[in-house]
């Protein structure tokens, strides 16, 4: 049964009025607080005039008043636009006009990004430092009421842009049945008013939602974190008595290589949750074996479509995969001619389910473009991956379709040769991208990152790498480098290693 997440916190502030719903540092926002804060917010917004469906920027480091305000404009039927933090100021105001946003919620994080924000716009300050009207001279007081709004399940409730750097930007619209379907489907994943979410990813990330709304909306505690790091992530685990997580792979990673990492009581755990990039199955193992509670790992789309979900501690002879469609999740594999494959094939992996984006904001041709429709008319969102599927039904992801390698007529799949690079002893991190190639089109280029304390020498690794995989795989280079570069999220962003290794090939052809 749909239901609107705003009218649960309005339960769990009548049910559990001094329960802790946010937390952050020594801040606390109790089920009671929240609501009064989302109706004064609400009453604020509807004040200046939001009518339903209007868009509200947000753009702010990690705070609760960011969740509040979020939670505010959800109850006065506006769409919330979580716009990053971490763009350039071109990108920024892109994204700010394309959603066309009448108000920004801002702090000093955006201010040298939001100064060239119009008089259109009207800014509120959430810290006393940027410009705008202050947060609290804006609010109104106490005990002024939103106006009920009535909201469908069609009904936007946020617009999460997808990437910015280049190009037009991309304003997902997710619908409050989207929101819905993501609460509903951790049901039964230890949610409750006595889970304690650990949320340690930045609030305009998708990831960071699925795990907050859940939490709320099940009348548990979401503690929130700035800035990550290992040591502080695990001393608020282990204070907080955390039961939920959710990690990108990186940051798993980045923990488990943490030295302090034993002396930590992290026995409250009960299920850790892993998106957003490819997760290796070698660091799956580990994190089963050292850190107690269920590993899930679940596979989608901020676009939405076909959801897959893996319990790592349950299916340990499935690492290698993202697990299998849930239920009501329908996924298939198409070929370039958008032909549906059959059992067995590979191809790029197309998702239908109650979850799917309503489209990018006034982006009618990328929307269609990444729409495909099979026999009857059934509607599935391209993911722009590949992948395949084993005899038992679980996903197998081979790479992005844009990251495949075509080298001499051959399909090359950059996470093939990654994978292999990772078992090297001296190996703490690899990419793999494609470079052009007078003889075969493209080959394969090898990003590596040493173990700490570890020198590798490249011809070394070169041949030995090269002995592991098969011949059209075989790497022309192999360059070392202290970290790949990653978005915030954890995804690696082999485009910069593109032009990283175009330019050094460059380089080397220049007299």
């Amino acid at each position: 049964m749909f239901d609107v997440i705003t009218n649960r916190i309005y339960t769990h502030a009548s049910n559990q009025p001094d329960h802790a719903a946010l937390v952050l540092e020594d801040e606390v926002l109790t089920y009671g607080g929240l609501n009064a804060l989302m109706d004064r917010i609400a009453a604020s917004l509807q004040r200046d005039g939001l009518r339903v469906g209007d868009p509200v920027a947000i753009s702010a480091d990690t705070s609760i008043l960011y969740a509040a305000v979020f939670l505010g404009v959800l109850r006065a039927g506006g769409v919330v636009v979580p716009l990053p933090t971490s763009l350039t100021a071109a990108s920024y105001q892109s994204m700010l006009a394309d959603c066309q946003a009448r108000w920004l919620f801002a702090d000093t994080t955006v201010r040298d990004m939001a100064d060239g924000t119009g008089p259109e716009v009207r800014r509120i300050s959430l810290d006393t430092l940027s410009p705008g009207q202050s947060f609290d001279e804006w609010l109104v007081d106490g005990n002024t009421k939103p106006r009920q709004v009535s909201l469908s399940p069609d009904s936007p409730f946020n617009i999460i842009y997808s990437s910015g750097t280049t190009g037009a930007p991309k304003g997902i619209i997710q619908s409050h049945q989207m929101r819905w379907v993501h609460v509903m489907r951790v049901a039964d994943s230890g949610y409750g008013t006595d889970a304690i979410m650990l949320i340690a990813t930045p609030m305009y990330s998708n990831t960071t939602l699925i795990a907050l709304f859940p939490t709320l909306a099940h009348g548990g505690t979401a503690v929130l974190t700035g800035k990550f790091t290992t040591i502080r992530y695990l001393e608020l685990a282990e204070r907080h008595k955390a039961t939920h997580t959710m990690l990108v792979p990186v940051q798993y990673k980045r923990i488990m290589e943490e030295p302090m990492f034993s002396r930590f009581d992290l026995g409250s755990f009960r299920v850790k949750f892993c998106t957003s990039a490819p997760f290796a199955a070698n660091l799956k193992t580990e994190i089963l074996e050292r850190w107690p509670g269920d590993l899930i790992e679940t596979y989608g789309m901020t676009e939405g479509g076909g959801t897959c979900l893996l319990e790592a501690g349950k299916h340990p002879d499935k690492l290698h995969t993202v697990g299998r469609p849930l239920s009501g999740h329908d996924i298939r594999l198409i070929d370039d001619q958008e032909n549906e494959l059959p059992p067995g094939e590979s191809g790029e992996i197309v998702g239908h389910s109650a979850s799917m984006m309503t489209g990018y904001n006034g982006q009618i041709e990328m929307t269609r473009a990444v729409e495909w429709f099979d026999s009857t008319g059934k509607r599935f969102i391209r993911t722009g991956d590949i992948g395949t599927f084993d005899s038992d039904g679980y996903l197998i992801l081979l790479g992005r379709k844009k990251d495949v390698i075509i080298s001499g007529g051959f399909n090359i799949f950059p996470s093939d040769i990654e994978s292999e690079l990772l078992l090297h002893e001296s190996v703490a991190d690899a990419a793999v991208i494609g470079v052009p190639s007078n003889r075969w089109g493209e080959t394969p280029v090898a990003f590596v990152v040493p173990q700490r304390g570890e020198t590798i020498d490249v011809a070394k690794l070169l041949h030995w790498i090269n002995n592991r995989v098969g011949k059209n795989q075989r790497l022309v280079d192999l360059c070392i480098i202290d970290k790949l570069p990653r978005s915030e999220i954890g995804k690696v962003l082999k485009k910069e290693l593109r032009y990283t290794a175009v330019s050094a090939q460059s380089e080397k052809r220049s007299p």
